[in-house]
């Protein structure tokens, strides 16, 4: 990999594991959304305002996933390895793609009518969610030319 794609995707681990701890929609945070809701769907009955109330471990939560996501970004760029650049950029895009599907499932009519006030100030999802293009477009970068090797005649 080139040297700008290392520092670039360094920028974006950063970042991805600090918007693992912001607020991905409304105040809902990824520490208040437990993996057994991603797997089985948001408890009908209850609002977005219940479900970031509720107290549940780091070791449950979606924000142990999205920092996995930007450590394996983080050793990508350490090691220089494309290959690991891109199983954690199609992990994060999964991670998000999910989230937004059980979001979706569950508060689809709060969702569309309350988008603008849902959206405001949700830097945790502007900030992983931005910093995932980012690390996509560096992943998908070409590889740096060898230069060829002139044989002596």
């Amino acid at each position: 990999m080139r040297t700008s794609v290392h520092l670039v995707l360094f920028a974006c681990a950063i970042v991805m594991a600090v918007g693992a701890f912001g607020p991905l929609i409304g105040s809902l945070e990824a520490r208040d959304v437990r993996l057994d809701d991603l797997r089985d769907g948001f408890a009908t009955g209850r609002s977005l305002d219940q479900i970031s109330a509720q107290s549940i471990s780091l070791q449950t939560s979606l924000a142990v996933v999205l920092l996995g996501i930007a450590a394996v970004v983080l050793l990508a760029a350490l090691f220089g390895s494309r290959i690991l650049g891109r199983l954690a950029v199609l992990a994060a895009i999964a991670a998000l793609a999910v989230l937004a599907w059980r979001l979706d499932e569950r508060f689809d009519h709060q969702l569309r009518t309350d988008y603008r006030q849902l959206l405001t100030g949700v830097w945790g999802l502007y900030l992983f969610g931005g910093a995932t293009i980012v690390a996509l477009l560096v992943v998908l970068a070409p590889r740096e030319r060898r230069a060829a090797r002139m044989s002596p005649r």
